[in-house]
């Protein structure tokens, strides 16, 4: 896997010190309030792992299964195969996601959860490529603003391959291309 990495762009040691940074701000907001953090599968599973673990308040869990990548780079049929489980009407929501790129999915799960009737709704992505936005949404919380570059490692795949690595790294182009 190593051979198709081009560069780490963002270190195991940095990934720790950003992860710990937006825990800390997290659950100094969030310390009365009892959120509930909704993890966007696959791609967050790592990040969501590690977040929960650095904001150590009272707090409930759930998972969205949501895609709208195959195999390819290309945004397409958004598809949703599991919804939150928790009654979130009335409480405080924070939406952990991978990277927000286009802003196309996490704008259809924004409509799709405010439906819901949350007290507030708020995204913390480790990953933010803004100048892939397609759709006007901003995260609350940003663990690392990221260049137009196709990354992979700690929970973010191609062709469910690399989520494994425990860095973020660029791949090499002639593996997507």
């Amino acid at each position: 896997m190593m051979n198709d990495i081009e560069k780490i762009l963002i270190t195991e040691e940095e990934l720790k010190e950003g992860v710990a940074r937006l825990g800390k701000q997290i659950a100094e907001e969030y310390a009365d309030k009892n959120p509930v953090f909704i993890g966007i599968l696959k791609g967050v599973v790592v990040y969501f792992a590690d977040m929960i673990r650095a904001t150590p308040i009272p707090c409930e869990i759930d998972f969205m299964v949501v895609s709208a990548y195959g195999k390819g780079t290309s945004f397409g049929t958004l598809l949703m195969k599991k919804d939150v489980s928790v009654d979130i009407r009335g409480r405080h929501v924070v939406i952990l996601e991978d990277i927000l790129d286009t802003g196309r999915t996490l704008s259809h799960v924004i409509d799709h959860l405010k439906a819901k009737e949350p007290a507030s709704l708020k995204i913390c992505t480790l990953l933010n490529k803004p100048t892939r936005r397609e759709v006007d949404i901003e995260a609350d919380y940003i663990g690392f603003t990221i260049p137009n570059e196709f990354v992979v490692g700690y929970g973010l795949d191609y062709a469910e391959r690399y989520r494994n690595l425990p860095f973020v790294g660029v791949l090499k182009p002639e593996i997507y291309s």
